[in-house]
């Protein structure tokens, strides 16, 4: 064991992993560490990962405990958080945090708290446990506005959130915007051997949420174009994509839509630079509407220089602006029609995928989002 952290990067979520939050949490909490000389990260582990790991002034240390109830898992993370934390009472200053579970044994520490809110598990739990009772949720909702009210600092990646954590009392000039990113792909990229002739992208988890459902349907309203699949690059395993795959044949998708799994994050930048379209067809749901989470998938598209097709919410108006292509939500036909036009005038998706490449470059590489992260870190310690 090293000598005591003065911070501590808390998230409730495997590290390192093939999803989105894996990107987010690695360059946040680089710059918390690079600021602070090092320091400790308590992250979830499973499927191969060691429990204990050293890379330099950083040691990262995970919860292996398998607890198959979500909430049981929460509370054991969160007390095994507790005394991971005490090892460093006497040096730690900072905590960052991902959600109350990290939260709680920061404030029994009394150390200065950065609460990052990329989503709240009120309104997160009824979509992966929907048995959950109401007054399950509203305690879970009573814990994070809690943890809100008592954060030094209140981290966000769109307005969207924003405006439901003000909407629960936390002070407006306590909560810092600080927008997801993207680093630009290389323009010479190699094309992945296996990709097909031409291809729309897909790149995310499967959850209902994110609206593959409806992207299959719009695809199969594309059968004219014989020459054009889809990939989905999904950041979850085959077997959580079984209802999917389903869908696809009964739509007379089978041989049009390929799969790609858990790919390294490296590789599906490669996939988006290569391909005609990125789709994110996100629904209009609570989850989406309520929440907006800055999407990464956008992000990195933008930065791949492909023109992105996507629903019309708040957060993806934040994010794409005018540099895509927005339909409304859960609409199969209007997301075909979309897609159609932009294959029909590629020099039009071609200045779309150059305009919101610009965009991301101008100001929302990852380096723009660490130098926003900084100046909280920065106003905390003129306190």
């Amino acid at each position: 064991m090293a000598d005591g952290h003065r911070a501590a990067y808390v998230a409730f979520d495997r590290f390192p992993s093939t999803k989105g939050s894996a990107v987010h949490i690695r360059h946040m909490a680089a710059e918390l560490f690079d600021r602070y000389g090092g320091g400790l990260l308590c992250v979830l582990g499973g499927g191969g990962l060691p429990s204990y790991q050293r890379e330099g002034d950083v040691e990262i240390v995970r919860f292996d405990a398998v607890v198959p109830n979500w909430l049981d898992r929460a509370e054991a993370f969160s007390a095994w958080v507790a005394d991971r934390l005490a090892a460093h009472r006497d040096t730690l200053e900072v905590c960052h945090v991902r959600d109350p579970w990290g939260a709680l044994p920061a404030l029994s520490l009394g150390r200065r708290l950065v609460y990052e809110a990329n989503g709240l598990p009120s309104i997160e739990l009824p979509y992966t446990w929907p048995l959950a009772a109401p007054s399950t949720l509203a305690k879970i909702a009573d814990l994070e506005r809690e943890c809100l009210l008592k954060a030094d600092a209140v981290v966000v990646p769109s307005q969207v959130i924003a405006r439901t954590v003000t909407a629960r009392g936390v002070a407006a000039e306590r909560v810092h915007l600080v927008p997801n990113g993207a680093d630009p792909v290389p323009a010479d990229v190699p094309r992945p051997p296996d990709a097909p002739g031409r291809y729309l992208i897909y790149v995310g988890a499967l959850q209902p949420w994110q609206g593959i459902d409806v992207l299959l349907r719009a695809f199969a309203r594309l059968a004219d174009l014989s020459d054009l699949s889809l990939v989905i690059c999904s950041s979850v395993a085959p077997s959580r994509s079984r209802a999917l795959r389903r869908l696809a044949e009964r739509l007379g998708l089978t041989g049009r839509v390929h799969w790609q799994h858990t790919l390294p994050h490296a590789e599906v930048a490669a996939w988006l630079a290569h391909a005609e379209l990125s789709v994110a067809p996100l629904t209009a749901s609570p989850r989406n509407l309520d929440q907006g989470c800055s999407p990464i998938k956008v992000w990195e598209s933008m930065a791949a220089g492909t023109a992105v097709v996507a629903s019309d919410l708040p957060v993806i108006r934040e994010v794409l602006g005018e540099h895509g292509r927005l339909v409304p939500p859960d609409r199969p036909a209007e997301l075909a029609r979309a897609v159609r036009v932009l294959l029909e005038y590629p020099d039009l998706c071609a200045d779309l995928g150059r305009q919101a490449r610009e965009h991301v470059e101008n100001g929302y590489t990852w380096t723009h989002a660490r130098t926003r992260l900084a100046a909280v870190y920065h106003g905390l310690d003129l306190r």
